[in-house]
This record gives structure tokens, C-alpha cells and sequence, in this order.
């Protein structure tokens, strides 16, 4: 299981950003971190055109599918969509790892039985801003 700002693990951290602008700020090789929305088609566009490493936040099974045809290296789910999101990504071989953001370490228990790829703490989501 991955682990992204774990308290006693060290890892990368996602820098959430909200246009092209904001990526400027953020250090090299980051993963960028953004919500799947039409809205933010342009910004996606930008990071595989750059082949910049990043996350999509997805709600539901049909953003999960967008995600990893984007490609998308982390999809971000609910606890709730976790095992559908990786059942899906097992089924049809993702390159992307399905990682759910969680607030308590006694979540992790249950993702882990469920097979989840891992998860995220928001202390791992670094707002960047423009």
C-alpha cells in the first residue's frame, strides 16, 4: 500500500493547483493535483503535453474511466467508491494507482483488506496558488 503524508512515512507531496499559471510554483518533477472537470480539460491538456506527473480527484465510476484515459498517475476517490475504483482499475490494467483520501489512520485497516493502492492524507495536497 502507498502512503502520502503519512506522520512517521516519508513521501511526495501533490500540489494542488487551479490553472497553468499555478504550476510555475510548484518545485520540479511535482505530481500535480486537481479535480476532474471539464473546466480543468485545459489544464490536463498542459500536463500530458509536458508530461508532468499528476492526480485527479474523480466522484464517480464514469471520472475514474476519464481519469486513466487522460493519464491520470494517481486517481483520488472516496472511501465509498474505493473498491468499485479498484476493482475497475485491476479489470482493465491502469496505469494509475487508485489512492482514497482519508483524515484517521484507522481507515487504512479496511482500504488495505479492500486492495486499495493506497492512500492520502490532505497534509500530502499542497494548495499552489498563481
Amino acid at each position: 500500500m502507498l502512503f502520502f503524508g503519512h506522520r512517521f512515512i516519508e513521501s511526495q507531496d501533490f500540489y494542488h493547483v487551479s490553472d497553468i499559471e499555478s504550476i510555475k510554483n510548484t518545485p520540479p518533477s511535482s505530481t500535480i493535483y486537481l479535480s476532474f472537470s471539464e473546466d480543468n480539460l485545459d489544464i490536463i491538456k498542459h500536463l500530458q503535453s509536458n508530461q508532468l506527473s499528476f492526480g485527479l480527484r474523480a466522484l464517480n465510476i464514469e471520472q475514474i474511466m476519464y481519469a486513466s484515459s487522460l493519464g491520470a498517475s494517481f486517481i483520488v476517490v472516496s472511501e465509498d467508491l474505493a473498491k468499485s475504483a479498484q476493482n475497475i482499475a485491476n479489470n482493465y490494467l491502469f496505469d494509475a494507482k487508485i489512492l482514497v483520501k482519508i483524515k484517521d489512520e484507522d481507515e487504512i485497516e479496511e482500504l488495505a483488506i479492500l486492495g486499495v493502492d493506497g492512500v492520502i492524507f490532505s497534509n500530502a495536497i499542497i494548495k499552489t496558488n498563481s
